[in-house]
């Protein structure tokens, strides 16, 4: 019988001596290493595929039009958090805690995450409607943008599998639908398809995605959707445990999106696409913080039953990790910017490369905030991300105000690093039970003690 590559041995066997004998025979870090594999494949694989895609659809339909697409997606984006209702941390937290639950907190969430989405619907519309009302076309781009939401309640499946530390099977449902919408997309680029057709394709996205997720669970566990409970009192829980999580995600979505909206409204579509052309690259790695947290989530949980000294130490090395490798990223990618910009997006979107080279220092805060997130979870202090956002938002709407008039879609960059660095780093500062995380991120940028934990 042929033999089950496993990446993880591989990859073992070309790592340094002080590693391959740390992990060892460790069970755990083995398959926490694995779940970090498939996801990396993942998105790496979307990485290539999307960036070429999307620069090509940009090349295709120019700044106008990609500006005029990327505003519609902005705009539903601001009202993401009521589709997502902050609910996926705490649903994979009760899970990992209380597994013979599973089946009512899957299934209260589905219910609350279809609530949730078909509010997201009406308010896209309805605000889009009352700042925008001779302008049918942004109109329906939107709603149909928003209306794809509604399949993405399914994602409850995947918070399953993240329990379980098991990407395999969710790996395998977003790559086959990126293979389809990728194929479908150059298609519509090699006919020169009108925009809406691009637009439906983020729709029909969260669609297959869904259906092959139900076709996975149903495969893993043997288990059908109708055998989930949804039970009021898990409802209950469910809300009181994640209402902080929904403002802050408010917050988090006007501080992530309200540039591109505000450049859209106050600059012009054809801004827009140039400033989105930079964002797209700025963001490509954003994937790698959410799937190292995530694969790890479990084993910091568990850190924290056995042992605080533990716990506060694998949250420190997240965050050294995370800060260095996000500072040479940041250096590189600024040093290479307007070779990048050229090579994807052609001459007439060389502005970009100004953008990107300030955007990309805003990763190094948004890696040290998805750990801080974590962290805020794990301890129950979800009120504080969301004041701690607050603050972030509101300084980026001020400073996008003033900045924007000033120096256009570079002012927006700046508005953007600032306020990421007061909403994930500086902002801790200013709570008592935060300043432990402020802490542990200041210390991160130190790197002689760093190098000499190493040595």
């Amino acid at each position: 019988m042929k033999k089950k590559m496993d990446i993880n041995k591989i990859l073992l066997k070309i790592s340094p001596e002080f590693i391959r004998g740390k992990i060892g025979e460790n069970k755990g870090l083995r398959k926490i290493l694995d779940n970090i594999n498939w996801l990396t494949f993942e998105n790496i694989f979307k990485l290539l595929i999307g960036l070429f895609v999307y620069a090509w659809i940009a090349r295709s339909l120019g700044p106008e039009q990609f500006g005029l697409m990327n505003y519609s997606l902005a705009f539903v984006t601001l009202f993401l958090t009521f589709s997502t209702l902050g609910l996926d941390g705490i649903v994979i937290r009760n899970i990992v805690s209380n597994p013979k639950k599973k089946r009512e907190f899957l299934g209260s969430a589905f219910f609350l995450k279809i609530l949730g989405s078909i509010l997201m619907i009406l308010f896209s519309i309805i605000i889009i409607y009352l700042l925008e009302p001779n302008n049918k076309t942004l109109f329906l781009f939107v709603f149909i943008i928003a209306l794809g939401y509604i399949f993405k309640s399914f994602d409850v499946i995947d918070l399953w599998f993240k329990s379980q530390v098991e990407a395999k099977y969710p790996v395998y449902s977003r790559i086959i639908a990126l293979i389809i919408i990728t194929l479908l997309k150059i298609s519509f680029i090699l006919l020169k398809a009108p925009l809406i057709a691009f637009i439906y394709m983020f729709s029909l996205d969260f669609l297959i995605v869904s259906l092959l997720f139900v076709y996975f669970y149903y495969k893993k566990t043997k288990i059908s959707l109708l055998q989930w409970r949804v039970r009021l009192n898990t409802i209950k829980d469910l809300l009181k445990d994640s209402w902080p999580l929904i403002l802050s995600g408010m917050a988090i979505m006007l501080y992530m999106r309200i540039d591109q909206v505000m450049i859209g409204h106050m600059l012009g579509q054809f801004e827009l696409g140039i400033y989105s052309a930079a964002v797209k690259l700025s963001e490509a790695w954003y994937f790698m913080p959410i799937i190292i947290t995530s694969s790890v989530f479990p084993a910091i949980i568990n850190a924290r039953k056995k042992s605080k000294e533990l716990y506060i130490k694998r949250m420190q090395i997240l965050y050294d990790s995370f800060t260095w490798f996000t500072i040479l990223v940041a250096v590189i990618v600024t040093l290479l910017s307007p070779f990048i910009i050229n090579i994807l997006y052609g001459q007439e979107y060389a502005r970009a490369s100004t953008v990107l080279s300030i955007l990309i220092f805003s990763g190094i805060f948004t890696f040290l905030g998805v750990a801080s997130s974590n962290y805020l979870i794990a301890e129950n202090l979800t009120k504080i991300s969301f004041y701690i956002t607050t603050i972030g938002v509101v300084i980026n709407i001020l400073l996008n105000i003033m900045l924007i008039p000033l120096y256009g879609i570079n002012g927006a960059a700046v508005a953007t690093l600032i306020s990421y660095s007061f909403a994930a780093y500086i902002s801790n500062l200013f709570f008592k039970k935060s300043r432990i995380v402020f802490m542990m991120q200041t210390k991160s940028f130190n790197i002689i003690r760093i190098m000499r934990s190493l040595l």
